[in-house]
């Protein structure tokens, strides 16, 4: 069955796969609205990592929630959604409508707002394991580069941030390619700067198939 992801831009996607519509950390500006007249198309499951704005944005995804949706969000994002959340904590899974989702970690261990105080802490947010008609796509969420990963399991495509200051960088990005072995990796929270140090580097190990997609494009399954 054919499964389509397409970046929305920042760290937002859209898969489609038969009858579902799942949106990941949805946050849309008006000029994206225009160029992917499609994106509001109604919400199976729209999945949150962390409850900042550019990852949790009420607007965006009450646009596409229907009173049908699940809403699958860290507890600190009911405030901003609503408490009609699913939270999962690491480690935790549900399946919902035949998809199988599962919270993993994501935090920083090297970069801080200040000594010792990290942009994302460990338990603030999660990153989600997805399995749409038996692909396993891995969407980190906001994280660096962190043990866990070496334990996500066989995955099909990972989204990785590598934007630097919050997230992992393009090197990193690359290690953590290396240590999760997908089939597919797409980077995400790029914040406009170049992926050719990502991509080089992964290209270089032959093992991982690289997917730069601009806003609005898709990659399918």
């Amino acid at each position: 069955m054919r499964v389509s992801i397409r970046w929305l831009g920042h760290s937002g996607f859209q898969i489609k796969a038969a009858e579902h519509v799942i949106y990941l950390d949805l946050y849309r500006s008006k000029k994206l609205i225009e160029r992917v007249p499609d994106v509001s198309d109604p919400a199976t499951i729209v999945l949150v990592s962390h409850s900042h704005n550019d990852h949790c944005y009420p607007d965006a995804i009450n646009e596409v929630r229907t009173d049908s949706t699940t809403v699958v969000a860290p507890a600190n994002c009911a405030e901003k959604l609503g408490s009609n959340i699913t939270s999962l904590e690491p480690g935790e899974e549900t399946t919902i409508q035949g998809v199988d989702i599962k919270a993993v970690q994501a935090y920083n261990v090297k970069r801080f707002r200040s000594p010792g105080n990290p942009y994302h802490p460990k338990g603030y947010g999660v990153g989600y394991l997805l399995k749409v008609e038996g692909n396993t796509i891995y969407f980190a969420g906001d994280t660096d580069v962190i043990p866990e990963m070496e334990e996500l399991g066989q995955i099909d495509v990972a989204l990785l941030p590598c934007g630097d200051t919050y997230t992992m960088d393009n090197l990193d990005a690359a290690e953590a390619t290396k240590t999760i072995r997908p089939k597919v990796v797409i980077p995400m929270h790029t914040w406009d700067r170049s992926v050719e140090e990502f991509q080089n580097a992964v290209e270089e190990e032959k093992d991982t198939n690289f997917v730069s997609l601009k806003e609005g494009e898709e990659f399918t399954l």
